[in-house]
C-alpha cells in the first residue's frame, strides 16, 4: 500500500492533449525538423503516426535512434523545408 497519496486526485482536471494543426498533416516517411528545446533542433523522418495524430515516432538523423514524441511533451515538429 502506498503510504503517501495525493488527496482528491479525482477532482483534478485532466489537461486535454491536442496536436498543432501541422501535426495532422504528418505522414509516414515525411522529413521533419524537431525542436526539442529552445536552441536544440534536429531532423529526422516520420516512422509512424497514431490515428489521432497526438503521438509521432521519429527516426532521428545521425544514428541517434527512434524516439516517440507526444503533443503534450512541449516539442515542436515541422515539415522539413528544403
Amino acid at each position: 500500500m502506498a503510504r503517501y497519496r495525493t488527496k482528491n486526485m479525482d477532482d483534478a482536471p485532466l489537461r486535454p492533449a491536442a496536436p498543432d494543426a501541422h501535426w495532422k498533416s504528418l505522414q509516414q516517411g515525411d522529413r521533419v525538423s524537431v525542436r526539442l528545446a529552445p536552441g536544440y533542433e534536429t531532423a529526422g523522418r516520420v516512422d509512424a503516426v497514431t490515428a489521432d495524430h497526438t503521438a509521432v515516432w521519429v527516426d532521428l538523423d545521425g544514428g541517434r535512434g527512434r524516439t516517440l514524441l507526444h503533443c503534450s511533451d512541449g516539442v515542436e515538429i515541422f515539415p522539413h523545408t528544403n
